[in-house]
């Protein structure tokens, strides 16, 4: 594919130039002003915000430091400040972060995680995906992403986290949700030497294990000559060990035609490969036909209501460890040989390991099933299909199951274990330079190296041949569960099946930027600065795959055989399996766990190649790669802007004006199988790409008193596909003419953002606000159709597509039609230390915030050829509020949190939305307590989740009356309690 270049108009022109002539006329008038002016006083380092640093030591003084980095900051932000060296107020990352207006958090195996283990996991006005990262200023990101994993960060190493909404045109583009900054420490922002240690345990009441965690600060500063210098090195290691047990069942419809089990519609012809001779002239059994939805259509009215729902009714039992390693290093050299010059060298290293070791006990109801009891419950169109047929919004089943014994059932199990492995590491360096009292320069040269190996391997056992169980559930939250039958914990139950690798993939990338940034201070001037810079950066990102599956353990390596001659059985290799807990979902299923499977701990290494040597299974260090899977992407930008900070009527009104111009280059390569010879050969294809953005800014704040601000913000913003999206694959089903390809000609999705907020401040730690925000958002990608010659493919057997003789019908990644998001954020915080207030008040403060958000995305739903349909971002929670009680005295502070979030489509909304999956909304319930046992030791004490509850996944989607009470997914993870100890000196 030939380059293309293309630049982003859509009025880009008419912005560009109307943004420069601002820049350029107010320039002018400050500059003849500046002419008549006598130098100022030294300016303040460049990038450098107006908010003088807090050296925080209590939940007080943090507060004062995010409310005046609130005030004082011209952009829409919102800031945490650690409380102390090594103390968030959470005791994870990504749970802090929900605690700021607009931002929504998942909770996954009891921690602030993403639920897919990609990108932050975080949702910034109702935007999943779609944020920044960056460490101090420096874009930041998980090997895999243009996102920073926030869960693999640790709360020890950070000293405050930023949240940007609406940035100025200086920072860095990429992130139209919002842009998160982790900010660390520095020596020379401390008063002298400095050192602190802490030692910390976290428990979960489910998995009853204590796991460690360490962190170590020392930090020094010294004067050197006419300047000073400072040093800082800092480490973290912490572990957890969480439990994340539920139960999954099936979506769809699972419609079901009841009928006696001794009667005629209970053949062999209706129930298909479900028929058991033995059950079928039971009279106290009815039997389980399945119905179409189509066939339920054909049916009368009176018919289709005496049809069951069975949707989510087979769940498995499913049992996950998970263990989370994360180790941190931080470095920081400072040296001011003057006053107005400074030379720097930072280094951050995270290291994150993600150790899930899993269970599950897969389900296989029968077809025969003894007290059968229903509940009432319609069935719809709507529901299945979305009424695709028009007309009557037809009821296809007026019941669904609410109890019985499944008789003669059977289950499979898997025993598996999952390493998935991230690194990422940034060494900075740098200088600031003041030639005169009025320039700032700066020099800002980084390098990002980040890698990610994720390594998924498992053994699927089956039950020795005539084996059967019965089960009987009822519906429930959770689903109630008892199973009556052989031992499932016993070896003389199981037989091998297979093995499988499923997931081996390794992600390497590698990031390099060097930014040039200036300020140039104007006096007597409604101009206060000029803001410039340009930054030049390349990304290069490579994947690999060593997957496979299907590795027959059995004692000649093929199949297993119906009659398991040719299978080895559990208890002839007893020292490989053991037993899952006991305790699965507390206990409240009914059925409490013990089953067998294979022990994840025996997956590491070489050993099933070991144990089982005619499985034909590849040696763990000489994987062969799947090739067609390898994809490299390679991302150039050349950026540069330009900011105004403006003044007007002596101060009342503030603000900025900018606009950033930003060119992409990108270079993408797949490797793709060319059948043209009639030989299929794998060979490489690629694919450039060019664009140019234009992205202005406009931020201004009115102070209607010093203490109360009005403030407007438009920025407009991007944020570039990833790169699974643009990768030139080409996969063709050459029978049918059929397949699919990449695109590395996606655009950006490309944001106008706007803001109006209203904030009173009362004091230096209370204030409240209200905001409306809006953004117009173009490019969402849809899969499209169409016709194409495809070179590399072979020709079409039998050609079905409706395209043109030799001609494939492939569905192709495009950016389509714009969608919205849209909502208000209210935020509150004081301590009651107000005079006309009691005294025993004081020490006691409350903080809170909610947002109320709505997106518009669109999606096709019935196909690529089908029509758009309007939906919501999958993660966004229309409502989510969170609220907090402080207190604070010179012996002991404490914290309760409750945070809430409504209902939300999980990963994305399903074509038939009982297929869909969406999780009901619900609150945690955090809290944290400390006591100064000393000036220079704290002893902490925290709990997480301490409702005990979880995030379940239920039936359908929230909106359009497609919510249901069909639980789909159970989950329980425990509570989480923590204690640490902590020492310091000066600082």
């Amino acid at each position: 594919m030939n380059t293309c270049s293309k630049i982003h108009r859509r009025s880009a022109q008419g912005r560009l130039l109307a943004t420069a002539s601002m820049v350029a006329m107010l320039a002018g008038a400050a500059g003849a002003a500046h002419a008549q002016t006598a130098p100022a006083p030294a300016a303040a380092p460049i990038n450098d915000t107006a908010v003088a640093e807090v050296v925080v030591t209590g939940i007080r003084q943090s507060l004062q430091s995010s409310v005046a980095m609130k005030k004082n900051t011209m952009e829409v932000v919102d800031s945490i400040r650690a409380e102390d060296i090594g103390k968030l107020p959470d005791p994870n990352v990504a749970e802090t972060l929900t605690r700021v207006p607009g931002v929504q958090g998942y909770r996954y195996g009891g921690e602030g995680a993403s639920p897919v283990g990609v990108g932050s996991g975080l949702t910034i006005r109702g935007l999943s995906g779609q944020t920044a990262s960056q460490v101090d200023g420096r874009v930041y990101f998980t090997a895999g992403g243009s996102e920073f994993n926030i869960e693999a960060a640790i709360p020890g190493m950070i000293s405050g986290l930023d949240v940007y909404k609406n940035p100025s045109a200086e920072h860095i583009e990429g992130g139209i949700g919002g842009l998160v900054d982790v900010r660390t420490r520095r020596p020379l922002d401390l008063k002298g030497f400095t050192a602190s240690a802490a030692i910390s345990g976290k428990y979960n009441d489910m998995v009853k294990s204590l796991q460690p965690e360490y962190f170590g600060l020392i930090a020094n500063r010294w004067n050197v000559g006419d300047g000073e210098m400072g040093l800082l090195l800092a480490g973290n290691y912490q572990k957890s060990w969480n439990r994340s047990d539920n139960a999954p069942g099936p979506g769809g419809a699972q419609l079901r035609r009841s009928a006696a089990a001794n009667s005629s519609d209970c053949s062999a012809a209706n129930l298909g490969g479900a028929y058991n001779a033995a059950l079928a002239g039971r009279s106290d059994l009815n039997c389980l036909i399945s119905v179409s939805n189509a066939d339920a259509l054909a049916m009368t009215p009176a018919q289709r209501a005496n049809l069951i729902n069975f949707a989510g009714v087979q769940v498995n039992e499913n049992e996950e460890d998970i263990q989370r390693t994360r180790k941190g290093l931080n470095g920081a050299f400072q040296w001011k040989p003057k006053s107005n010059l400074e030379f720097y060298v930072d280094g951050n290293y995270n290291s994150y390991l993600y150790h899930q070791s899993y269970r599950f006990l897969n389900s296989s109801d029968s077809r025969y099933v003894q007290n059968l009891t229903t509940t009432p419950f319609s069935t719809t169109e709507g529901l299945t299909s979305r009424n695709a047929n028009g007309g009557e919004d037809a009821v296809l089943a007026g019941q669904r199951f609410a109890s019985g014994t499944f008789v003669g059932s059977t289950f499979s199990n898997t025993g598996g274990e999952e390493h998935r492995l991230y690194k990422t590491w940034i060494l900075a360096g740098g200088s600031k330079w003041s030639p005169t009292d009025d320039l700032d320069l700066k020099l800002d040269l980084s390098y990002v190296k980040a890698d990610q190996h994720q390594d998924n391997r498992a053994v699927v056992m089956v039950p020795r041949t005539g084996l059967a169980w019965n089960t009987t559930r009822s519906i429930g939250l959770p689903q109630q569960v008892s199973i009556s039958g052989p031992d499932l914990g016993s070896p003389g139950t199981w037989t091998m099946l297979n093995y499988a690798n499923g997931t081996n993939n390794v992600y390497d990338d590698a990031g390099l930027a060097a930014q040039f940034d200036g300020k140039y201070k104007l006096h007597d001037s409604f101009i206060e600065d000029i803001k410039f810079g340009t930054r030049y950066y390349r990304k290069k990102s490579k994947f690999y795959n060593y997957s496979f599956n299907g590795k027959n353990l059995t004692t000649d390596g093929l199949a297993l055989t119906a009659t398991q001659s040719n299978g080895i059985f559990a208890t002839g290799v007893a020292d490989l399996v053991n037993g899952s807990h006991t305790n699965w979902l507390g206990g409240d299923a009914g059925y409490s766990g013990g089953f067998l499977t294979f022990n994840p701990d025996a997956l590491l290494g070489d050993n099933v190649r070991n144990r089982f040597p005619l499985a034909g299974i590849p040696a763990e260090d000489s994987l062969p790669e799947v090739v067609l899977s390898r994809r490299l992407a390679t991302e150039e930008t050349f950026a540069g802007y330009g900011v105004a900070d403006f003044s007007f009527l002596n101060d009342k009104i503030r603000g900025n004006v900018g606009v950033r111009v930003v060119h992409t280059n990108l270079d993408a390569e797949a490797r793709i199988t060319d059948s043209s010879s009639g030989v299929p050969v794998i060979v490489p294809n690629k694919s450039s790409n060019a664009y140019t953005d234009i992205l202005p800014t406009f931020n201004v704040t009115g102070y209607i008193t010093p203490d109360t601000l009005l403030r407007f913000g438009y920025g407009q913003g991007m944020t570039r596909p990833n790169v699974g999206d643009i990768n030139p694959t080409i996969s063709v089903n050459s029978t049918i003419g059929t397949g699919s390809r990449g695109n590395a000609d996606l655009q950006p999705l490309r944001a106008d953002s706007y803001d109006l907020s209203f904030e009173k401040y009362f004091n230096g730690t209370s204030y409240v606000s209200v905001a409306a925000f809006y953004k117009k958002i173009d490019g969402f990608v849809l899969g499209v159709d169409s016709c194409q010659t495809v070179p590399t493919a072979g020709p079409i057997t039998a050609q079905s597509n409706s395209c043109p003789a030799g001609q494939y019908q492939i569905t192709t990644p495009t950016n389509a039609d714009p969608g919205t998001a849209k909502g208000v954020e209210l935020a509150f915080q004081t301590f009651f230390d107000y005079d006309f207030l009691p005294h025993v008040l004081k020490n006691f403060g409350v903080q809170g915030s909610y947002t109320h958000v709505k997106t518009e995305l669109p999606v096709k739903l019935s196909g690529s050829t089908g029509p758009t349909t309007i939906v919501r971002q999958p993660f966004q929670s229309d409502d989510n509020y969170s609220i907090a009680g402080l207190y604070e005295s010179g012996f002991m502070s404490a914290r309760l949190v409750y945070t809430y979030r409504s209902d939300f489509v999980l990963f994305g909304i399903s074509p038939n939305p009982i297929d869909g999956r969406y999780l009901k909304g619900y609150g945690l319930l955090d809290a944290s307590v400390n006591f100064n046992l000393r000036k220079d030791l704290t002893l902490s004490l925290t709990a997480s989740n301490l409702t005990n509850k979880a995030p379940q996944r239920y039936v359908g989607e929230p909106d359009h009356g497609y919510d249901t009470d069909i639980l789909r997914q159970a989950y329980a993870n425990g509570r989480i309690y923590g204690v640490s100890l902590r020492y310091k000196f000066g600082g």
